[in-house]
């Protein structure tokens, strides 16, 4: 039996895509434990991996952080006597600890992460405007670097679907009607549909009595603009600050399509193959950042030659009017998310 460590701090949706690469590495692989090392709030993820799936939460915060951190962090780990260590991450903490176990004699290997590709996609003149490599192939590179080989092979964190009868309260039976999600929230301006705009697409889906619209954020001005439209649109129901995180994958589990921009929520949904209608502005999908098994078919993005402009969508609008994300009308949006509901 050998015994795995993979490392991904952060985000939330980029541990979110180690998923589907950890779940078919633990299924093709069931004498191995793998052990993950992440933040402590991103157990949840990994509840419902196989049962040689364990995980580790680190106090980057707390007794963990700063140079004296890692080394506590290290003492800890070094305990578990790893035989492989995978990088996901590559950033000066999980580089430190993979030269640590390196000196030890064991065996690492770190994610390429194609910062020059991807520098190439966003630049302002003559973009490389090419398919990169998406995230699951790179963290399956790593893995591979360490002599490892199989197949991708995952469809769900639930065997089923998840089990509603513990959020029913918030969320009430489903009958009929079709269940939508809306998540209009991403950390960075780049990645956000206009809130006006997304209002129009949220009236029009809460005057359909055929649909039942969920609202997905967090965060105290999230809240209040949520709860700004719900008191314009009674039918629809803010999930905001009501469910863990745990019990928001059960929610998106159980729904026929999740509109999300290109955030972690796209990510989450893809973990309870909910399929998803994503927006994307500033960023682009060719980044390799695609939710897993969704289509190029349901994204809806901006002709615009200036985007991609940013793999991440920090960057301030260098034409200041973000025109990738307004010349998108809440009409597109609207027809896109009802050929997926209704098949047509």
């Amino acid at each position: 039996m050998s015994k795995i460590l993979i490392i991904r701090f952060s985000a939330l949706g980029d541990v979110a895509m180690t998923i589907p690469v950890i779940y078919s590495l633990a299924n093709a692989n069931p004498a191995h434990e793998i052990t993950v090392l992440s933040r402590e709030p991103f157990r949840v993820l990994f509840k419902s991996l196989p049962t040689n799936v364990r995980f580790i939460g680190a106090e980057l915060k707390g007794k963990h952080n700063g140079i004296k951190g890692l080394n506590v962090l290290y003492k800890e780990l070094k305990e578990e006597q790893f035989d492989f260590v995978a990088d996901f991450h590559s950033v000066l903490r999980s580089h430190y600890l993979c030269l640590r176990f390196k000196l030890d004699g064991v065996s690492t290997a770190s994610i390429d992460k194609g910062r020059k590709e991807k520098k190439k996609l966003t630049q302002k003149q003559s973009k490389t405007f090419v398919q990169l490599k998406s995230s699951f192939d790179r963290y399956y590179e790593v893995l591979e670097k360490l002599g490892f080989s199989f197949d991708l092979n995952f469809v769900s964190v639930f065997e089923k679907g998840g089990d509603l009868s513990a959020i029913i309260s918030q969320t009430g039976y489903k009958s009929s009607e079709k269940w939508l999600g809306i998540a209009p929230f991403a950390k960075h301006r780049g990645k956000i549909y206009p809130l006006e705009l997304q209002e129009k697409v949220i009236a029009h889906f809460a005057n359909d009595k055929r649909i039942k619209v969920f609202i997905f954020g967090g965060g105290e001005s999230e809240r209040n603009t949520v709860n700004s439209w719900v008191e314009k649109y009674p039918s629809v129901l803010s999930m905001v600050g009501k469910l863990n995180m745990g019990q928001e994958l059960v929610l998106m589990s159980q729904l026929d399509a999740m509109f999300s921009m290109d955030s972690a929520n796209m990510h989450l949904a893809s973990l309870v193959n909910t399929q998803v209608v994503s927006l994307w502005g500033a960023t682009h999908p060719f980044a390799g950042f695609m939710g897993w098994n969704q289509t190029v078919e349901n994204t809806i993005q901006g002709e615009i030659s200036c985007r991609p402009c940013s793999i991440y969508g920090q960057k301030p609008c260098y034409r200041g009017d973000y025109a990738c994300l307004y010349q998108i009308t809440p009409e597109q949006i609207i027809n896109r998310i009802e050929n997926l509901l209704f098949d047509l």
